[in-house]
């Protein structure tokens, strides 16, 4: 089995994670990491080729995007035009129907693979969400996240002008509810009660109760922890009262890294084009022989 080239595109929490499970993966190895700064090298980056521009970096089979979600699009078209397969964990969901047409032509144009939303939600847990659907084709699913801590939201209330530092989370009010909690600090000459409402108008807030409030030092609250509750009551056939609940408790971006990684590997699986991940096949996401794993799995 021909070993995998990976880069990693971005270096924040979850290009952290990205860098520890292909570390952890038989098939991979790492490329080179990608980051506006080459020259901060930390220690667990001193083995590897560190660069600006991924076109510095020799025979990349896959780029793993660890970057903001509203900068994926650009990158991936780019990356894809170079003749690399893309992996990210875009999570706006009303963009992804989008997102997936307009890297499905540019991965089309130049023989590439792209898979989209590829983390835990979206993404595994739409996966999840697909099979209780299948299963029970007539009913309701809710599903509720946390407590915990939304790496995206976090990401979003960073960029907003005068946020020095921020931690958003997410706590579920049930039924698919949820209540947005985002603590900041608030950098020198701005308006607290300004930079609040920036925040709660953004497109990652705007849908939700959004409370928020400033605190003198956000690194004191942070946790990665997170999770989510799916539900589905439904009907199968024609009997009712179907009942099925899927729940995990998991440290964020160490489990969208996993996800990244797995998909990464089932990229070399498919057609030219964009998926997402309700669109892979589960056995392509795993390593090992395809007879040895339905033999276990099965």
């Amino acid at each position: 089995m021909k070993t995998i080239r990976a880069a990693i595109v971005g270096y924040g929490n979850i290009g952290k994670y990205v860098l520890e499970a292909l570390q952890a993966a038989p098939d991979f190895e790492v490329a080179g990491i990608v980051r506006r700064n080459p020259n901060d090298i930390p220690a667990e980056l001193k083995e590897y080729e560190v660069v600006d521009c991924i076109c510095k970096l020799k025979d990349v089979d896959v780029a793993i995007l660890a970057t903001p979600t509203r900068s994926v699009e650009s990158y991936a078209k780019e990356i894809l035009a170079m003749g690399i397969h893309t992996v990210d964990s875009f999570d706006i969901h009303g963009g992804i129907v989008n997102l997936r047409r307009e890297l499905d032509k540019v991965a089309k144009e130049h023989n590439t693979v792209a898979v989209i939303s590829a983390g835990w939600d979206p993404g595994s847990d739409s996966v999840v969400r697909a099979l209780l659907e299948a299963i029970v084709p007539k009913g309701i699913t809710y599903t509720n996240f946390g407590p915990g801590m939304s790496m995206g939201h976090t990401v979003a209330v960073k960029a907003i002008e005068g946020v020095k530092a921020a931690l958003s989370m997410t706590i579920p009010l049930g039924t698919g509810v949820h209540r947005r909690m985002v603590y900041i600090e608030v950098e020198d000459g701005y308006d607290f009660k300004t930079v609040a409402e920036n925040i709660k108008k953004d497109d990652y807030f705007a849908h939700d109760e959004t409370h928020v409030m400033q605190v003198e030092c956000v690194a004191n609250l942070l946790d990665m922890g997170h999770g989510v509750n799916l539900t589905r009551k439904g009907v199968s056939g024609k009997t009712q009262n179907q009942l099925i609940d899927f729940n995990m408790r998991i440290n964020n971006p160490a489990l969208t890294a996993q996800i990244l990684v797995a998909v990464a590997r089932a990229s070399f699986k498919q057609q030219p084009g964009a998926y997402t991940m309700i669109e892979l096949p589960v056995i392509d996401m795993l390593y090992g022989e395809r007879e040895d794993l339905i033999r276990r799995l099965v």
